[in-house]
């Protein structure tokens, strides 16, 4: 239920903007944008063409059209937009260049934005200097800046409190105040433990959302929107979680909640109906809620309807919905609905363009091409190139050390292999020149180098944890969904000098799930002695990897942290003829299924795979429809 009870400095709150309140009615627009990940132009940048389905550009004509229909709009972004493409890591090394997300939000008028975990991608430095430009509140309820004698402070403002004159339908204007707080999760402090430096904590999103929204209350607020960069979750998720949104709606103070950080749209047909959420009305716990895909794929619009009370303004009614740029037709294609705003494409164009060159520098050859297409069901060549440069390096750095004679095992995982991000989500370098945007497809992220001292029970954990992707199948049954949607493929890591065999048939995280593992042919036994070249991301626990140990904590593990990005470490391999001497000599799969008779399952890649599938005769796929989604599926038979 929405909070009714009066703020106790209510006889001080402005009633209206020269006119009396009594039965009127306003209406509110609520647009949001959310995990843009720095994809301003409708381009790219990967495949160096312009595209129609993501881009800040193409959602701003979203956003005038919006905002013709309801001119009592307010505009929020709800964090991951310094991060995530070519021209984000490029700004990440060019001076002083105004950052053009920041211009953009200015020049589209922004009322506020929450920072996203990815904010802290380039360290706290950059981000500061990014949000100084800000014409608008950047807000943070849940982080606070910690200070060499440990005190906390405040980050950034928790809150906004925003005035607007909002017209009734008699052309009256009436004094409205919004109260908005901002949230992120608190495992930011994890993932990116090495750019924050210990200079930044986070706190748990729910418990600040329900102190700051009763006090937004008390200030005035006649209505409280939360942006909340988290998933749905659960009802109760307990602390410190990283998906509260439906617990977050659930709070009395909070009127609508903006969400993000899963890259999906809500409402929508992909989040599934459950207790307190309703993906066709837009609501969680009753309120309403909205969630703005990726890349700019959607704009999230709340559409409120406020009603006059003695003590202020409450929701009467609500609508809820995301705007696609480029919606599906039935057969999964994409339709250009929306044209690319001008005025914003030419204030970015100058960091697009340097962004170009600098994405378009060559850095070697490769024969034969590169791709994820099949990177969820075997080994790919765009992992292997991922896992050969960190070993390579790796075992250079180790070398003549305690460590040198240790057998040297390597990590990664797909980070571009379809989800949730479309069939157009998946790494693809064609042969011929390799070129920086080539390397920046292969390794999103800015992570760096980090080697881990290992037992063989604790290899077997990583790859159980990595093989929770895959659904439970029931043996005997035909054709059952193989990938857990709800697990994103940057989470199935493959370790690349190890062979064995994952059993589908085994539960999801249990070691049971791990068969045959053995190095050089040899079974692993849990006493095993390995040195693993992973991430810092990995390094620093996400992705729960690393199993607790009072006896090891995780700093003991680490036998090498060198600052030194996995990107230029797969750059600097690319560019030697040690690359082209492996990618010459054929790598058996590492890794399989463990077979199972009468059973099969389905997965979906993108419908440029078909044309890849003679790489792959090892696992006899049969190619079926393409789905509304746009995908390919297959049925794989184990």
């Amino acid at each position: 239920m929405q909070d009714q009870s009066p703020p106790p400095n209510a006889q001080n709150t402005p009633a209206t903007a020269g006119a009396s309140r009594a039965s009127a009615t306003v209406r509110l627009r609520i647009m949001a944008t959310s995990d843009m990940h720095m994809h301003l132009a409708a381009y790219d940048y990967y495949t160096d063409q312009p595209c129609i389905y993501k881009g800040l550009a193409l959602t701003a004509s979203l956003i005038a059209n919006a905002r013709a229909e309801a001119p009592d709009a307010l505009l929020f972004d709800n964090g991951d937009f310094l991060q995530g493409s070519p021209l984000g890591d490029f700004l990440a090394t060019a001076g002083d260049m105004p950052n053009p997300a920041i211009e953009a939000m200015n020049q589209l008028r922004y009322d506020a934005v929450n920072i996203g975990n990815h904010e802290f991608s380039f360290g706290v430095s950059y981000l500061r200097a990014a949000l100084a430009k800000a014409a608008f509140p950047c807000l943070s309820a849940n982080t606070h800046s910690r200070a060499a004698t440990g005190a906390l402070s405040a980050f950034l403002p928790p809150v906004a409190l925003l005035t607007r004159e909002l017209a009734d339908a008699d052309g009256c204007l009436h004094r409205v105040q919004i109260g908005v707080i901002g949230v992120l999760p608190p495992q930011t402090a994890v993932w990116d433990r090495q750019a924050i430096g210990g200079a930044v904590a986070l706190s748990d999103m729910t418990s600040a959302v329900a102190r700051h929204a009763p006090a937004l209350r008390r200030a005035g607020a006649d209505v409280v929107i939360v942006l909340a960069h988290s998933g749905i979750g659960a009802p109760d998720p307990g602390p410190m979680a990283e998906n509260v949104a439906l617990a977050i709606a659930g709070i009395d103070a909070v009127d609508a909640v903006v969400m993000g950080h899963v890259h999906l749209p809500f409402p929508g047909p992909d989040t599934p109906a459950s207790p307190g959420v309703d993906p066709v009305a837009g609501t969680l716990a009753g309120k309403p809620a909205v969630m703005a895909g990726v890349f700019g794929s959607h704009l999230g619009i709340i559409d409120l309807e406020l009603q006059a009370h003695p003590f202020g303004w409450r929701v009467a009614t609500h609508r809820s919905e995301a705007r696609a740029i480029a919606p599906r037709t039935q057969s999964g294609d994409r339709i250009a609905a929306t044209p690319a705003d001008p005025a914003l494409s030419a204030l970015i164009a100058p960091a697009h363009r340097a962004a170009l060159d600098w994405a378009r520098r060559p850095i070697g050859h490769t024969a034969k091409p590169i791709h994820s297409y099949f990177a969820m069901v075997t080994a790919s060549a765009a992992l292997q190139v991922v896992t050969h440069a960190q070993a390579r390096y790796v075992g250079e750095r180790l070398r003549g050390g305690p460590f040198a004679d240790i057998p040297l095992l390597s990590a990664t995982a797909p980070f571009k292999a379809g989800g949730h991000a479309g069939p157009e989500n998946y790494s693809f370098v064609p042969a011929g020149d390799l070129l920086l945007r080539h390397a920046a497809d292969l390794y999103i992220h800015p992570n760096t180098i980090v080697a881990l001292r290992l037992t063989g029970a604790e290899v077997r954990q990583w790859l159980a944890r990595s093989a929770r992707v895959f659904n439970q199948l029931t043996p005997g049954t035909a054709d059952q969904m193989l990938l857990d949607p709800d697990m994103a493929s940057f989470n199935f890591d493959l370790i690349c000098g190890v062979s064995y065999a994952i059993d589908l048939i085994a539960a999801p995280g249990s070691v049971a799930r791990i068969r045959d593992l053995r190095w050089q042919g040899r079974p692993v036994a849990d006493g095993d002695p390995f040195i693993l070249a992973t991430n810092s991301y990995r390094s620093s626990g996400s992705g729960g990897f690393l199993s607790p140990d009072p006896a090891r904590p995780d700093a003991t593990r680490i036998v090498l942290a060198d600052q030194k990005s996995n990107r230029d470490l797969l750059i600097s391999y690319l560019s030697d003829d040690a690359y082209l001497a492996d990618a010459a000599t054929p790598v058996p799969p590492q890794w399989r299924f463990a077979p199972c008779a009468n059973t099969s399952a389905l997965f979906d890649s993108a419908p440029e795979s078909i044309g890849y599938l003679p790489e792959v005769p090892h696992l006899h796929l049969t190619p079926l429809t393409r789905t509304p989604h746009g995908f390919q599926r297959y049925r794989l038979t184990l």
